[in-house]
């Protein structure tokens, strides 16, 4: 491997010049804001129980009324069994507090949800439907409680012969866009919480961040299936300082995404004691033009996730990643736990080249499958440095156009040209961080 012995042994050549290179920016790599566990709203503004003969029209009215009443610093609190509802708007200071046992369902009628006409249907834009709830250009607030929301996505659509997730698998096939809702979308909103409630099978991503300034994500539990395309579980794009800690995810795309588009770059992100299980990985992209920086993932379990770290983008839509942290990180049964790819997709071509660097992995380990570094070419290499990296004897390195730095504790297997071999990683130190998903006790069917 000639390419590898060569960029590793330029590198090593001058470590002092790297680690100012790797290390300054880290020491913010994290939300700016002090962010302890969140705690229940003490001010109910209304308590509602489902009524006798649910609707999504009469519940959609009824939740609307009583949120558009509620006091900044309030809570609407859901108890008593299930709801259904069309579009929410949440209003500012507003927190819905759905107690344990409590279900909040998506409406299946793309008609609810319908912006121009296309909601339900394939076309070439994808951006035809309003999501469930809201949160735009609001301040304080949330979603809080161990109840469940619940998006039906695989629940047949109101007159139609599909659920959102076959149209997403037909549009696939047929080379389309399909037009599905969000769960939830946070747009130019300043501190949302989201504090122990349950998000299930959305019929498009989970939860959307946009240009939004501080959000908290504390003990929530994404679960929706392996196969449901397009059903990010948290994905922050052009946002800052935001928190995702304690949760548990696993759905049918990335677990997390961190995205920076045109509309703006995103930094200060924290995750921190997390637990991904099937999905796409945690991953950075593939929107980088608006670049990403200042991000710290610490204390991560990935169980068979089909990538583990992930950095993806390309030529159409690439940018700055920069100022990145991944420390004390298990994996396991990952097709790819390290895959770090600035050609995310073949073919793609423009001027936004992607380029990663001053990024560290520290104490990260797995089992087998491809540890990917490629970067865009030799006047854009991607740089990192790997400090206590190991994974077992039948993984396999793929690097091209990549300058590694091996930090003192080695890495495994062994790459040519590196100074710091080690033996074989052992399960060891994962072997206590490994959980179960965490069952929920809200199993109330689906309904229209």
């Amino acid at each position: 491997m000639p390419a590898i012995r060569f960029n590793l042994l330029s590198l090593i050549q001058s470590p002092l010049l790297l680690a100012g290179i790797l290390f300054s920016p880290i020491l913010q790599a994290q939300d700016r804001r002090q962010v302890k566990e969140p705690m229940m709203p003490t001010h109910i503004c209304a308590s509602l129980t489902p009524l006798a003969a649910s609707s999504s029209e009469n519940d959609t009215q009824r939740l609307q009324a009583v949120i558009d009443r509620c006091q900044a610093g309030s809570a609407v609190k859901l108890s008593g069994g299930r709801f259904v509802s069309g579009p929410l708007n949440m209003k500012s200071g507003v927190t819905l507090w759905l107690v344990r046992g409590a279900v909040l369902a998506a409406s299946t009628n793309p008609h609810a949800y319908d912006k121009s006409g296309h909601c339900g249907t394939i076309d070439n834009i994808g951006q035809g439907c309003r999501p469930f709830i809201h949160f735009d250009k609001t301040q304080g607030g949330g979603i809080v409680g161990e109840g469940l929301i619940d998006g039906q996505g695989g629940q047949v659509m109101y007159g139609h012969g599909e659920t959102w997730w076959q149209l997403a698998r037909r549009a696939q096939k047929e080379g389309g866009k399909q037009n599905v809702p969000r769960l939830i979308e946070i747009d130019h909103a300043r501190d949302i919480t989201f504090y122990q409630v349950t998000l299930r099978n959305a019929p498009g991503f989970h939860v959307a961040l946009n240009a939004t300034e501080g959000a908290t994500f504390w003990s929530v539990r994404i679960d929706t299936p392996a196969d449901a395309r397009n059903t990010d579980g948290i994905d922050p794009g052009a946002s800052q300082d935001i928190t995702i800690a304690h949760c548990f995810i696993r759905t049918g795309d990335d677990n997390v995404a961190v995205k920076a588009g045109r509309s703006g770059p995103t930094s200060h992100v924290s995750l921190l004691d997390n637990h991904f299980y099937w999905g796409h990985g945690m991953s950075i992209g593939s929107e980088t033009v608006g670049g990403v920086s200042d991000i710290l993932v610490r204390d991560l379990t990935l169980d068979e996730t089909t990538s583990g770290l992930r950095i993806k983008s390309d030529a159409s839509r690439g940018g700055i990643v920069s100022g990145i942290l991944y420390e004390h990180v298990c994996m396991r049964g990952n097709r790819r736990p390290l895959d770090f790819d600035t050609h995310y997709h073949v073919g793609a071509s423009g001027l936004d080249i992607p380029v990663y660097r001053e990024i560290i992995l520290r104490d990260v380990g797995g089992d087998a499958g491809q540890l990917i570094f490629r970067g865009y070419d030799a006047a854009h290499p991607l740089t990192v440095k790997l400090d206590g990296v190991h994974f077992g004897s039948a993984a396999r390195w793929l690097v091209k156009s990549a300058q590694l730095h091996i930090g003192s504790n080695g890495v495994s297997p062994p790459m040519s040209g590196s100074a710091y071999g080690s033996p074989a990683y052992s399960h060891a130190d994962c072997t206590k961080r490994w959980k179960p998903f965490p069952a929920t006790a809200n199993n109330i069917g689906a309904a229209i």
